[in-house]
């Protein structure tokens, strides 16, 4: 059993040391967590609560500590990929919901299992998803003080489980000032992709990771012989054409993990009940 987790990007600039230290702490702690949860549980649930604690953490951009668009509005984007199945729900652009991935994962017992904005939030409504006000006062005091700095970044989480079932979970609240309609790649196969072979959950910019189909080709690549590495390296190298800003984390059917980031730096997580490594 194996699981690793990813907070988006971190930046020295605009980020204080305080923040980086919170950073390390939280993530050591929901990694640690989500893997006790694993013991007893697939890979599927266990993404699907990970992401959840990372929702519930206001140091990332996901749930409650989501960026704010052009509007002064949040709206969040969240999916789920269950390797076994490879089926994949998600919701887009959804507002007014604490977190977006449990609206995602009900949807997979669904026909339709991607919905966008009011009908994603319609959804959640009918299935009573706790609410939360996505106009908070201290958004919007951010959103005037802060309408240039863009904020890249998203949370996510790879599960391996005691039956070698694989799974990936993604959540963002955007990049911060977008476009109101402006789709991320959380919600997406680019951005969010597993099979039997391997699972991905990628950060970053979502365009660049949307033209580089970042996940997909990963996943595809390890599926097709390429190792775990190498499938990362050729993808990478693929967002050099114009400069892409990405990050992903990975598992593959054998247990070995991987990361990368093609610019510093993407904070991460990983446990496997014995080693832990993190990047904050």
């Amino acid at each position: 059993m194996k699981i690793i987790i990813h907070g988006g990007f971190f930046s020295e600039s605009d980020q204080s040391a305080e923040t980086k230290i919170a950073k390390q702490n939280s993530l050591q702690s929901i990694a640690k967590k989500s893997f006790e949860f694993l013991q007893n549980h697939t890979a599927t649930e266990t993404v699907v609560y990970t992401v959840s604690l990372l929702e519930d953490d206001e140091l990332y951009n996901a749930g409650i500590g989501s960026q704010i668009q052009s509007d002064g509005k949040i709206r969040m984007s969240a999916a789920i990929m269950n390797g076994e199945t490879e089926k994949f729900s998600g919701v887009i652009n959804i507002q007014n919901v604490k977190n977006p991935i449990l609206v995602a994962e009900k949807l997979m017992q669904e026909d339709d299992r991607v919905l966008g904005s009011e009908g994603a939030k319609k959804f959640a409504d009918e299935n009573n998803f706790e609410d939360f006000s996505t106009e908070l006062p201290v958004r919007r005091k951010e959103y005037e003080a802060k309408k240039k700095a863009l904020g890249t970044g998203t949370v996510g989480c790879v599960a391996l489980d005691a039956e070698g079932k694989l799974a990936a979970a993604t959540s963002t609240g955007g990049k911060g000032f977008e476009l109101v309609g402006r789709i991320s790649d959380s919600a997406t196969v680019a951005g969010n992709f597993a099979n039997n072979f391997c699972g991905v959950s990628c950060t970053g910019v979502g365009e660049d990771i949307v033209s580089n189909a970042t996940a997909t080709k990963i996943v595809t690549r390890v599926t097709d012989g390429f190792s775990l590495k190498d499938a990362f390296k050729k993808t990478f190298e693929e967002l050099k054409v114009y400069d892409g800003f990405a990050g992903a984390i990975a598992i593959d059917k054998s247990g070995n993990i991987f990361h990368q980031d093609s610019h510093p730096t993407m904070v991460f997580a990983s446990y496997d009940g014995e080693s832990f490594e993190c990047f904050a």
